[in-house]
């Protein structure tokens, strides 16, 4: 198991470093360069090509494609993770400054989506065919269906400024920095990152569980005479839970690529809103590091799904 795992994560590497490479070629194929993208037009007219052409050698910008990849991926070997191209600030104190922000809306709705997404589709699953169903059902095909910015705007308009029991937007209230503040300002964002993963963990859970109750070993347990309640959490939730583990844990990814848009949305400082405002500027190192983020969350839940699925279930063979 030991050595399966280990080979598992030295795959992630040459993975890794292709999509750094396919990332770097499709911003080199952009149109311009950071320079005709954040210097000012006004200023930009009245700059001279000399001027210009230092400022592109300052910035390292004259050199071939491939010198700057690969000097940009030494210097990323020695834990050097450069400057932004836009605002010279150091990359590895604006990814520490706001990554935090984003694990921490990315795990809120994790939770927020367990909890409902699991309790709903348990009570769908027990109550077959009923109006809980029935509802439960209609609700995760508007969750699946309806873009997440779509919930953004409805609640701001709702909750926000028509009943103003939530910010607007924003990571914290300037000057207040405690926990309970940034919850509050967290709840509508996390909320809606949170409601398409509910949506389909809840049908995820109603299918896995149905088909449970209907295994012989669930017969086996009712017809001896126990509490139903206790089959159907100990024998029929329980098994149900590892095809629905294998779903969570690769959906952690989605969530933190997913915050680019609520981020966006609700003017939460994050990952999201770095990376967005990084790709319009044409910011080469900002880009890369954020892609090489949530490119890395998204290899790492894939190989912890494999491992997950081999320690819940005995019967997978790992070589």
């Amino acid at each position: 198991m030991l050595r399966y795992t280990i080979r598992r994560f030295l795959e992630l590497i040459p993975k890794l470093l292709i999509i750094t490479l396919v990332i770097f070629l499709g911003l080199q194929a952009l149109p311009g360069d950071p320079i005709t993208r954040t210097v000012p037009p006004e200023m930009y007219k009245n700059m001279t090509e000399a001027e210009l052409e230092m400022l592109r050698e300052s910035l390292g910008l004259n050199r071939p494609w491939y010198m700057q990849y690969f000097s940009w991926l030494g210097r990323i070997l020695q834990g050097n993770l450069g400057f932004s191209q836009v605002n010279g600030s150091d990359v590895s104190q604006m990814m520490a400054d706001r990554l935090p922000a984003t694990i921490a809306l990315a795990v809120f709705a994790l939770l927020i989506a367990n909890i409902l997404g699991l309790l709903f589709g348990y009570l769908a699953a027990i109550h077959k065919n009923s109006w809980i169903d029935y509802t439960n059902t209609t609700f995760s095909v508007i969750g699946i269906s309806v873009p997440e910015f779509f919930f953004g705007i409805m609640f701001i308009l709702f909750f926000s400024l028509n009943l103003r029991w939530f910010p607007t937007g924003g990571r914290m209230t300037a000057g207040d920095g405690s926990f309970w503040n940034r919850l509050h300002h967290m709840v509508l964002p996390g909320t809606c990152l949170a409601l398409p993963l509910v949506a389909t963990l809840m049908r995820f859970t109603r299918s896995s569980m149905l088909d449970v109750l209907n295994k012989d070993y669930v017969k086996t347990a009712r017809s001896k005479g126990l509490p139903r309640l206790t089959v159907n959490v100990k024998h029929g939730l329980r098994n149900a839970m590892i095809p629905v583990m294998t779903l969570l844990v690769f959906r952690l990814p989605i969530l933190v690529s997913g915050a680019v848009v609520i981020e966006s949305v609700f003017n939460y400082t994050g990952v999201g809103a770095m990376a967005l405002d990084a790709l319009s500027a044409s910011d080469i190192p900002v880009v890369m590091l954020t892609t090489m983020v949530m490119a890395a969350v998204t290899l790492v839940a894939s190989c912890l799904v494999d491992i997950l699925t081999a320690v819940l279930d005995p019967r997978i063979r790992l070589d």
